[in-house]
């Protein structure tokens, strides 16, 4: 999922996992895990949007064989992905619609295999030679991130997961934006400076 800075930043790295640059396509390979019905899915998939954006938003989600599907098509702004089953914690993404190429290239190369730095290695190679599409204007992410029981599908809300919020400004730098690079709580700060998925990064709590 980061720059590695010290401190608070370990915080940083750990709430926005590389899915929300995108999550693996198929949980079918994992140990096998409980998947919710779509229509749980689609609740806890929006939660971390604004209100008002819900209901006309995209959300992406698990078949019972484990593999993602369109489990609502919207016609709004944001595309929301729901909590891979494979995966050890909750964690829900809603992102521009305008992103979608990025994240879906993401969760394709970590189904084939390729992990960590390399998926990234591999995303910039292409948006460098035009293969890989970015929005060519501010785009939104909102996630949530919390314990695998986080979500309460009787509730529909997600009890202590952590909100992060990211609007991804391709190759901007510190110098262009006047942020810092550096976290810190209560104030944002830009992440990658000068790749392809340059972002400014506002966390709530640390």
């Amino acid at each position: 999922m980061f720059v590695r800075h010290l401190g608070i930043a370990a915080w940083a790295i750990v709430a926005f996992p590389a899915l929300v640059h995108g999550q693996v396509a198929s949980a079918a390979a994992a140990s096998p895990k409980v998947i919710l019905p779509a229509s749980q899915q689609i609740v806890a998939a929006v939660l971390p949007a604004p209100v008002d954006l819900r209901p006309s938003a995209t959300v992406l989600g698990y078949r019972p064989d484990g593999t993602l599907a369109t489990l609502r098509k919207g016609n709004g702004p944001l595309v929301c992905l729901a909590s891979n089953p494979a995966n050890a914690e909750f964690h829900v993404a809603c992102y521009h619609r305008s992103l979608e190429a990025f994240m879906a290239r993401g969760r394709a190369l970590r189904a084939q295999g390729i992990q960590g730095g390399e998926v990234d290695s591999v995303r910039f190679r292409e948006v460098r030679s035009g293969v890989l599409r970015m929005p060519r204007s501010p785009a939104v992410l909102y996630s949530l991130t919390g314990k695998p029981d986080s979500f309460d599908p009787v509730a529909g809300t997600a009890k202590g997961a952590r909100q992060l919020f990211v609007v991804y400004v391709p190759n901007a730098t510190a110098e262009s934006l006047g942020l810092s690079a550096v976290p810190a709580e209560g104030t944002p700060w830009v992440m990658f400076p000068g790749t392809p998925k340059a972002h400014i990064m506002f966390v709530p709590k640390m």
